[in-house]
Order: C-alpha cells, then structure tokens, then sequence
C-alpha cells in the first residue's frame, strides 16, 4: 500500500506542488486549508506524514505539531515556514516537529524530509535495553526521551559529566532514527589543532595550499545523510563557531579552495561536559550558535544518580571484557559488589570500566575480591570500618604501592618488582605477606 500525506496550506498552488511532487515519489496525498479541516481527516484516516504551512487562517502550524504530538504522535509532522524564520523553526522543532523547510520550498530538499519521515514507521525496532544497562527509574526516563528525539531531526545538545556515556546515547539517537542507515561520524573538537579546523570541517581541494596533495571531504562531507557528533564542542574557538554557525543555517559548506559552496544534508548531535550556559554569559561561546545547538537539550545522568544499576552494570561489563580475552567471566564476590556501590564514580560509567579491567588482570582470572578492586578511597574506608592500627594501616599502604606497581606493569609481577627497585623474590615475600596472590609472573 504507497504510503499517504496530509497537506494543510491555505495556498492552492503551493498545495498542487507538493502533491505532484508527492505523488512521483509514489506518495498519496490530500491537502485542506485549515487546521480544522485538518484535524477533521486526522480523526477519519491514518496518515504516514504530514506537512503544514506555518501561517493559516484559523491558527498556525504550531499549533497543529502540538496537536499532533498529543493525539498522533507516531506520525511525522514537517513544517514550511517564511524563509529565514529561524526563530519559528526552534520552536516547531522544540514541540515535536520531525524538521522544518522554508519557502520557496526545495523540492529536493522536500523529498529528502519526506523519504526520511517515512523511513521512520519502517525501522525495525532499535533495542536500547541492549545498549543501555540498568534498570532505575531516571535511565528508563532517558531511554523515553531518546526513542522520542531519534523520530526527530532537531539538532540535540547532550549534557553530563565526562564518562557518562554521552556518545553513547548520541550513537542510540543515531541508529533509531531515519539517519540510521547514513554515517555517524564523532568528531572531538577539543583534540583538533585550531590552524586545521575550518579544513577538518569543510574539506579541500587538491592544491588549496600548501601541502594540499589531494581533495579531502572533511566531517560534514562524511556525515552527508547522516549525524555529525560534536563531541567537546565547547573548545571550538570563536571564530570557528561563526563558521560553524554558518554551515548550520546554510546547509552548505564551502571547501577550502572551492568558489561553490556544497549542499549538506547532516543533523548535528554535540555535547559537552561543561556547561555551556555559563559559558555563554561569560562571551566564551556565541549565544547565536549556542540557541542553534541547543534546540533540545537532553542530559545523561551520572553514575551516582543511579547507583541502583551498577550490579547489571558490573555484570555486562566483566561479560564484555572476558568476551574480548575469550575466558569466562569471573564472579565478584559479596564485599566487592558492595563496595563498587558505594564508591561515588567521579569518572561514571569510563571509571567502572577502568576499575573492572583492572580489578581482572589482578585478581585470578576467575574471581574478583575486595582487595582486587583497588579503588582510590579502599585504604581509608577498611581503616574507618575496622579502626586499623598503624601496623595494619602501613600495610594497606605498601598494598596500595604494590597494585600501583602490578597496574603500571600490566599485572607482570617481573617488571612490577623492577619498578619497585626490589627483587622478585622481594616482591614475592611482600605479596604473601599482605595477602595478595603471587602465583601469576
């Protein structure tokens, strides 16, 4: 069955225009004038997508993109506004709309919008459980928001703090939506030298410059149909920004050593751990590309505001790392589970990771203790729980020393002893002595 679209425009020949161009993309259509005409089809017909004008004589398209996402929120609604009308297109996009295109109409860029709403309803279910782990009840609220903003082509502001997995969730939007089939290409614009940026970005031609041996796309060629993830996009300096902005607002890009300028069909997703609406009072990031970036701002909690999912957490990572190294995945035992619950993660989920690998190449390969763990504050907590004495809280200080060592050396015990400035023999005697396997090498 060809799918089919509604079309409210109080204007008969824009409204003949996108039928014919509906109709050659195998695209049924009818098309009314008003939102109350609009709502009346709605109530009587299923409809795969719809497109409004902003400006009707009952009301405006605003008004029908909120409609819509209350009582038709799986259907893709597209909105044409006065050209140049950025401030009406954030808004639009804000209450639900699935992207925005101004008059005069872009048939090519129509069609693009249109096959990208209908990709939507055919998607095969993206699994965010599977990416995503935990159960409580603030990840269940995000996985919520990013199954609705992945049906949208609204440019996303990811906040939180480093580690949280933010590019994670970038990639999930990525591959629920109708871009999944195009590239996701992350781009950390705080590793980028500042004399490369605009090439980074833009690309250029053979013999722009010196050193210029061949055409380079760059990130927004690479990501044409597809996301591009500003990661860190808080070190971009000013002058970048305002190119940046640029391209945004355009849709085009202009190549280094190019006269043309380059359309680009790319939905930007950034994210930063700092915070960018200070940054914006304090003139270290324009307020006008901030406003763009930020249509919708979706923040990942940290891994202390959901410490409820680090058993399941614990468990898939150990299964992940003993799958890469082709062993079994140890088991941890009661004191190291609650131990890992209690520590606060100032690194999040990268830290949880760093401690498990680690915590793997100590421990027997089969079974994660305590002592395993070796997290930052082990020491003193045993000594506040069991009031140590100082002959037992020098030793867990020369532990302490010694897992450093191990960590350094890759668990080598060899190379750690090295690193000590003592024999292996040394080394042996002191790891017996404190209770730490000396078996392995």
């Amino acid at each position: 069955m060809e799918p089919l679209a509604l079309i409210i425009d109080d204007e008969p020949d824009i409204c003949q225009l996108l039928e014919i161009t509906l109709r050659r993309m195998s695209i049924n259509a009818l098309s009314v004038q008003s939102i109350k005409e609009a709502k009346k089809l709605l109530a009587t017909r299923t409809f795969d997508i719809c497109l409004t004008d902003m400006r009707l004589g009952d009301g405006n398209g605003l008004d029908l993109v909120s409609f819509v996402q209350t009582h038709y929120p799986q259907m893709p609604i597209a909105v044409i506004t006065a050209h140049g009308n950025m401030e009406t297109a954030v808004k639009a996009l804000k209450l639900g709309a699935f992207d925005c295109i101004s008059k005069p109409v872009d048939l090519n860029q129509l069609r693009d919008i249109v096959s990208g709403a209908l990709k939507l309803n055919a998607n095969t279910h993206n699994d965010l459980q599977e990416q995503l782990i935990g159960q409580s009840a603030i990840l269940q609220t995000l996985r919520q928001q990013i199954a609705k903003l992945a049906r949208s082509q609204a440019p996303v502001y990811i906040s939180g703090p480093s580690g949280c997995g933010k590019e994670l969730v970038a990639r999930i939007i990525h591959q629920s939506g109708s871009r999944q089939e195009g590239p996701f290409i992350p781009v950390n614009c705080g590793a980028i030298p500042q004399e490369l940026m605009e090439s980074e970005f833009f690309g250029f031609l053979k013999g722009s410059f010196t050193g210029a041996h061949f055409d380079k796309m760059g990130f927004f060629k690479a990501a044409h149909k597809g996301t591009l993830f500003l990661d860190e996009v808080a070190d971009l300096p000013i002058a970048m920004q305002v190119k940046l902005l640029r391209a945004i607002q355009e849709k085009a890009i202009r190549p280094l050593g190019s006269n043309q300028e380059m359309a680009v069909d790319v939905r930007i997703l950034c994210a930063t751990h700092k915070n960018l609406h200070h940054l914006v009072q304090q003139n270290l990031f324009r307020q006008d590309l901030f406003y763009r970036l930020n249509v919708i701002e979706l923040r990942v909690p940290s891994l202390q505001e959901r410490k409820e999912d680090i058993p399941l957490l614990t468990t898939h990572i150990l299964t992940k790392i003993a799958a890469n190294s082709t062993q079994t995945p140890p088991t941890l035992d009661n004191e190291a589970i609650e131990i890992l619950c209690d520590y606060n993660y100032p690194g999040n989920v990268r830290e949880l990771e760093n401690i498990l690998e680690r915590a793997l190449t100590l421990s027997d390969g089969k079974h994660i203790t305590l002592h395993d763990l070796h997290l930052p504050h082990q020491a003193q907590t045993i000594e506040q729980q069991t009031e140590l004495g100082l002959d037992d809280y020098l030793i867990s200080m020369e532990r302490q020393v010694i897992l450093d060592a191990l960590e350094k050396a890759h668990g080598n015990k060899t190379a750690a002893a090295k690193l000590l400035g003592i024999s292996f023999r040394t080394l042996r005697y002191r790891l017996k002595k404190i209770g730490l396997d000396s078996d392995a090498k």
